[in-house]
C-alpha cells in the first residue's frame, strides 16, 4: 500500500477548527468505521475487500485482519481492545456478530451472535460509555423473512457482565445506524438513515439512565429530505460530528439538500461548523492523534483527516 499521507485537498471553514484543512490519509475502497488506539494508529474497515486496515503514525497502511467477516463500525474499549461490528459472510457461513480483539495476543472473542436465540441481522456501528457498557445498532429488514434471524431493527446494550439487552426496536426506530454517548454519559444519540420516502433521516437524542436505559426521545437534528448522517463522533465539550450528505443522488428518495461532509452540532443541536468532504459516500468519523485533535473521516475510497481546535473523545 503506498504512503498517501499529506496530500492537500481543500481548505475548510474556520470556527471550532481554526483554519482546518482536510487531507487524504489513505486510499482503498468503500471505507468505514474509523477508530484510533492510544499509540496513534487508526484502524478502519474496507467493506468491499472485507478487511480491517491500520494507518500507522508514519503514514503507512497495512492490513490488520482479512477476511474481517465484513466488519463495519469499530471502537476501542477502555482496556485498549478493538470492538467490531461484523455483518457476517453468507458465502462462508460466518455469523453476524460483535467481536472483541486483544491487540497484544491477537485473540478474537465473540461477544454477541444471537439475541433471544435468533441470529443478528448484521451489526452496523458501535460505541461505549464511561461505565464499560457497549452499545451497537443492528438494522433489520433484509432478512425479515428468515425465522432464524432477529429481523427487527434494534439497538442493543452489552453490560460488563456480558448480558445483552435490546434497548430500542421497531417501530420505535426505523433504520438505526451511527450512535454515540455524550462525555457525561447523560445523552444517547442515534442516527436514523432510512432511504424510504418519508423515512426517518435524523439524529435522535435520548436521556441515558444510570442503568443504561434510554428515555425521553427528541429529534436532535433532522436531515430530511437529504441523506441522513451515517456515523458520529463527539468532542470533550459534547459537540457532535456527523458524517452526512451526498454529492450525487443514488436512486433513493434522498435528495441533495444535506451538504456532503461533517456537520458539527452543539449540545443544543445548533450547527456550529461544517467540513466539506469531496467524495461519496461520507460514512463515518472518529478522533485520534497524540492530542486527540485530529478527526479521521471515511468516505468513498479514502480515509481523510483534519485538525480540530477541541479535543475529541475515544467514543
Amino acid at each position: 500500500m503506498p504512503r498517501l499521507s499529506g496530500v492537500l485537498l481543500l481548505a475548510l471553514w474556520t470556527g471550532l477548527t481554526a483554519a482546518a484543512q482536510v487531507e487524504i490519509a489513505a486510499i482503498v475502497s468503500l471505507t468505514e468505521g474509523p477508530a484510533a488506539d492510544g499509540a496513534g494508529n487508526v484502524y478502519f474497515t474496507e467493506i468491499t475487500g472485507s478487511r480491517i486496515l491500520k494507518l500507522a503514525p508514519d503514514g503507512s497502511v497495512s492490513t490488520f485482519r482479512q477476511p474481517s467477516n465484513r466488519a463495519n463500525g469499530l471502537v476501542f474499549d477502555a482496556q485498549g481492545r478493538l470492538l467490531a461490528c461484523e455483518a457476517g459472510d453468507r458465502a462462508s457461513g460466518a455469523p453476524a456478530r460483535i467481536t472483541r480483539t486483544d491487540l497484544a495476543s491477537g485473540r478474537i472473542e465473540a461477544l454477541v451472535e444471537r439475541y433471544e436465540g435468533k441470529r443478528l441481522n448484521g451489526p452496523n456501528d458501535i460505541t461505549i460509555d464511561g461505565r464499560g457498557r457497549i452499545y451497537f445498532t443492528d438494522p433489520g429488514g433484509l432478512t425479515a423473512t428468515d425465522p432464524t434471524v432477529v429481523g427487527l431493527s434494534g439497538v442493543y446494550r452489552i453490560d460488563p457482565d456480558g448480558r445483552v439487552t435490546r434497548i430500542l426496536s421497531a417501530p420505535q426506530i426505523e433504520r438505526p445506524n451511527g450512535l454515540i454517548v455524550s462525555p457525561d454519559d447523560r445523552t444517547f444519540y442515534l442516527v436514523e438513515s432510512s432511504q424510504a420516502e418519508k423515512g426517518a433521516r435524523m439524529i435522535r437524542a435520548y436521556d441515558l439512565g444510570e442503568d443504561g436505559s434510554v428515555a425521553n426521545m427528541r429529534v436532535f437534528h433532522n436531515f430530511y429530505p437529504g441523506r441522513s448522517a451515517d456515523g458520529l463522533a463527539i468532542d470533550v465539550d459534547g459537540n457532535l460530528y456527523a458524517a452526512a450528505g451526498l454529492h450525487q443522488r443514488r436512486g433513493t428518495s434522498e435528495t441533495l439538500d444535506t451538504r456532503p461532509g461533517v456537520h458539527v452540532l452543539s449540545p443544543a443541536g445548533k450547527l456550529v461548523d461544517f467540513h466539506a468532504i469531496p467524495e461519496d459516500l461520507i460514512t463515518n468519523c472518529a478522533f485520534g492523534g497524540p492530542d486527540w485533535k485530529t478527526l479521521y473521516v471515511t468516505a468513498g475510497r479514502a480515509l481523510y483527516r483534519l485538525r480540530t481546535r477541541t479535543a475529541g473523545t475515544r467514543r
